[in-house]
């Protein structure tokens, strides 16, 4: 888990080499948008990912999700991009939505460009494990049932 207590209210957005695209969002998701930050003559394959909220999780009907984020969030999220970036040399893009959603929406969307696909299809999966695992964004389920629960709110 990140260190919450770091970074300065106001903190500069800037991006480092590589990532072309970090953003929380209270906004829809637009993938076209986050493929066309990665793109470029020097890449043969663009790998897009979309998570979508699905209508179900662990035999329960979902109705919607309510995502949450720590006032940091955006720092972190930066802090992945470029970690992945970095590490692998390659552009890389990822929009994160907060916010009530329901069935349908997109709660996230990255991409990663590279000369060849199975690099894409690899950095891109790291960058997704990578993001799910370490920027404090908290997820509530809502059940059809009228129940909810928190969703790896701790850690």
């Amino acid at each position: 888990m990140p260190d919450l207590s770091t970074g300065t209210p106001g903190e500069s957005a800037t991006a480092a080499p590589g990532v072309r695209l970090a953003e929380i969002s209270e906004l829809p998701l637009d993938p076209a948008v986050v493929d066309a930050a990665v793109r470029g003559p020097r890449y043969g394959a663009v790998v897009l990912f979309t998570g979508v909220v699905r209508d179900h999780d662990g035999g329960q009907a979902v109705s919607a999700l309510e995502y949450s984020a720590h006032p940091e969030a955006a720092r972190f999220l930066r802090e992945c991009c470029a970690a992945v970036a970095e590490s692998s040399g390659l552009p890389v893009a990822a929009v994160h939505r907060i916010g009530d959603l329901v069935v349908g929406d997109l709660a996230i969307v990255t991409a990663v460009a590279a000369p060849h696909r199975g690099e894409a299809f690899t950095v891109c999966s790291a960058l997704v494990d990578r993001i799910k695992h370490e920027v404090p964004i908290w997820k509530r389920q809502l059940f059809a049932d009228g129940l909810s629960e928190w969703v790896n709110a701790c850690g």
